[in-house]
């Protein structure tokens, strides 16, 4: 743009020199013959179209011409002057901020706005403690006015836990149990049984055999209360289907630190969805991939593969989160070099930044 004023600006100075070196008569000639070819350009475009650099010439010459000569121009007075205020607001550079307080971060405004959703019964000056806590200073009126423009009333009308929500929440406490089936390399079966925790989905193995009867059976079940005893947890309910394997001594062994029994629907796996989904991802990315040999190194298996599903394997359930999250915060990633940890003979990767 500003090599295309400066164009037109050194014509039109050539034209003023040509102008001044021609007699009274031609120039007189010349000025009749462009106010009547103006004339005729009214008449046939009502509103002509004006570039950056014909607006800037024909606001800096305007000055040149007598205000009561400006009825030559194709516009109005008013647009000549709009156009030589808008030249000079160019000049000034300097910084203009609007009356009034500053706008917040994006950052705080999504901080706030997550507030609001995760905690629907939080009032105003609620979430404005929570964000002093984090070292955030708003005012009730600034957390009033961003929840507002995001569409979040205020509380307690705002919308109330979703399913996964209200879910998890009864999640806490509950466990789910049942059997699946290896075939080793000679054709010997073995029954394994497990719990998972359907809050966590923690998974715990309590033994195989080829033999699930009621002593056994009762056992693993007393040594996995034990352990849960010993460790101060207490669960409230136990889902499992309607196995005869699972024999009344097994649940008696859980009703005595507590827990429920549940059992499923006739014919309704659904109903034990969770431990029917671990059945299947254990087959898929472990026991479908290796040949079981005998019933110790099926247990050093499974022991391999629950403590990589327990502590390294994201969860879709968990938001991709482990069933056991790791404890130490992780280092920065531009520190250290990720290394690779070959599981199971590498059939599964887990994935590491070197501190």
């Amino acid at each position: 743009m500003a090599l295309s004023f400066l164009y037109r600006l050194i014509r039109r100075v050539i034209e003023v020199v040509r102008v001044h070196r021609m007699d009274a008569a031609a120039t007189d000639a010349e000025i009749l013959v462009l106010r009547h070819q103006l004339a005729v350009l009214r008449r046939q475009v009502a509103r002509p179209r004006f570039t950056w650099s014909d607006r800037a010439l024909v606001a800096l010459l305007a000055g040149l011409v007598p205000r009561e000569r400006w009825r030559s121009f194709l516009v109005s007075p008013q647009t000549i002057l709009g156009w030589h205020r808008s030249l000079v607001k160019k000049r000034w550079t300097y910084a203009y901020r609007r009356p009034g307080r500053p706008t917040l971060a994006k950052e705080t405004q999504e901080l706030i706005c997550r507030l609001g959703r995760d905690n629907p019964r939080w009032g105003y000056l609620r979430i404005v403690g929570e964000l002093k806590k984090l070292g955030v200073c708003v005012s009730k009126t600034s957390v009033a006015t961003v929840l507002r423009r995001h569409g979040l009333p205020p509380a307690p009308r705002r919308e109330g836990p979703t399913w996964t929500q209200f879910l998890s929440a009864q999640a806490k406490g509950i466990v789910a149990t049942d059997f699946f089936n290896v075939e080793t390399v000679l054709l010997r079966r073995y029954y394994v049984l497990f719990v998972i925790e359907a809050q966590s989905r923690v998974v715990h193995v309590l033994g195989a055999t080829t033999n699930p009867n009621g002593p056994w059976v009762t056992q693993v079940a007393r040594n996995f209360a034990a352990d849960l005893e010993e460790a101060g947890r207490r669960l409230r309910f136990l889902i499992r289907d309607r196995d005869t394997k699972f024999t009344a001594s097994f649940d008696e062994v859980f009703a005595s630190i507590g827990v429920e029994t549940i059992r499923t629907p006739v014919r309704s796996p659904r109903a034990n969805a969770i431990a029917e989904r671990w059945v299947r991802t254990v087959r898929e990315e472990c026991l479908d991939h290796l040949l079981v040999v005998s019933r110790r190194h099926l247990e050093s298996v499974l022991d391999e593969y629950v403590r990589h599903y327990n502590q390294a394997r994201p969860h879709r359930g968990l938001y991709l989160g482990q069933p056991i999250p790791r404890s130490l915060p992780l280092p920065p990633i531009d520190d250290g070099t990720v290394t690779r940890r070959e599981i199971l003979g590498g059939i599964i990767h887990e994935y590491e930044r070197a501190a």
